[in-house]
């Protein structure tokens, strides 16, 4: 695989089946099962050339690839690499045994031996702080070479040591993962996993790195279906939304009397144009049907008046002064105009002010007494 400066990306394991990418910045003749000869942080190492090709040209453009192959391994650097890893295992043997002595409460992850013998790293893991002072000094005596010993995450102990995981695939983090990105819950629960421990934990004991691989799909496809809980249209009516399947693309409802059924994606979609259509058509017909109410309640406001125009007629017919009064002014209404009704308004106004002079005079006498 060629990147943009021309330069091949190969990908080298190492021990406990880790794999990491590598330029081949001197263009090598290299192929499967090569032993390389590479520059890491940690200095020189022998590993094996596990793949070539196009095939790493999507994963050399998701993370930049900064290390380099400095040449092909000899006979003499494979043969001094069996005996570096035999030199491993002891060495891993006689720290435990002075862990114990020490009491030092730490796990002894791996060991690992500088190509030319310089340096030994020792990877441990622990919950706590630990003082590892005493134990430096014994395997310095014991070695006489530089002596580092460099404390680990759990994630960082499986990448070392290599394994398999629930899938039955070796894990990511020995395979093609780089780093270490958060792995949290929400992730779990956005795409309807249990958040059981133990089914979503990986060997290290965390979370599965692989919770993240899929979560933007399952976003992006729970967009589109309904949530749990909503209500839908279906051919036999409304009903609620229990379960999601995002491999499908697909929804189970269930109705009133607890029957359930099942609609794709896009049976909602067309129910859900039908049902705007429908809801279109009705929005359309109601000022129709409310100019028809509003006519109705003209109608039955004029029947009030009337009736209260009747039950005012029946009054003032029962009454003295005024029922000649009132009966005059019906007349005169359904006549229509005329100066009949003009004088017998006049004479009412009349009436009413000699009824009121003849009560204001017992008034004016009681006032003069």
């Amino acid at each position: 695989m060629e990147t943009e400066s021309g330069t091949s990306v190969v990908q080298v394991e190492f021990k406990g089946e880790r794999r990491e990418f590598f330029l081949n910045t001197k263009n090598l003749q290299l192929a499967e099962g090569d032993y390389v000869i590479v520059q890491v942080e940690r200095g020189r190492d022998v590993g094996r050339v596990v793949r070539t090709g196009e095939a790493l040209d999507k994963m050399a453009k998701v993370r930049p690839v900064t290390q380099h192959i400095l040449r092909k391994a000899t006979d003499e650097d494979v043969a001094r690499y069996q005996e570096i890893k035999r030199k491993e295992e002891e060495a891993q043997k006689v720290c435990e045994d002075k862990i114990r002595d020490h009491d030092l409460k730490m796990k002894l992850v791996d060991v690992e031996y500088q190509l030319d013998g310089s340096k030994i790293t020792f990877y441990f893991t622990a919950e706590e702080r630990v003082d590892f002072r005493e134990l430096v000094k014994d395997l310095a005596g014991i070695y006489k070479t530089r002596i580092e010993l460099r404390q680990i995450g759990v994630r960082d102990e499986a990448k070392r040591l290599g394994g398999y995981g629930s899938c039955g695939r070796k894990f990511c983090c020995t395979t093609f993962l780089q780093e270490f990105e958060p792995v949290t819950l929400k992730m779990a629960r956005d795409q309807s996993l249990s958040v059981s421990p133990t089914k979503i934990s990986g060997a290290c004991g965390r979370l599965m790195c692989c919770l993240a691989y899929e979560r933007d799909y399952y976003m992006e496809v729970a967009k589109q279906l309904p949530k749990i809980g909503t209500r839908v249209m279906t051919p036999y009516g409304e009903a609620t939304v229990t379960k999601i399947d995002i491999f499908a693309q697909a929804v189970t409802v269930e109705d009133e009397q607890k029957n359930e059924m099942r609609l794709s994606l896009d049976q909602i979609k067309k129910l859900s144009l039908g049902e705007r259509v429908l809801r279109k058509s009705r929005d359309r017909g109601r000022p129709e049907e409310g100019e028809e109410a509003g006519e109705e309640a003209a109608e039955a406001s004029e029947e009030v008046e009337e009736e209260d125009l009747e039950g005012e007629k029946s009054e003032n017919e029962e009454g003295e002064g005024p029922e000649e009064v009132g009966e005059d002014d019906y007349e005169g209404e359904d006549e229509g105009e005329g100066e009949e009704g003009e004088v017998e308004g006049e004479d009412d106004s009349e009436g009413e002010e000699e009824d009121e002079g003849e009560s204001r005079e017992p008034r004016g006498e009681g006032s003069g007494k």
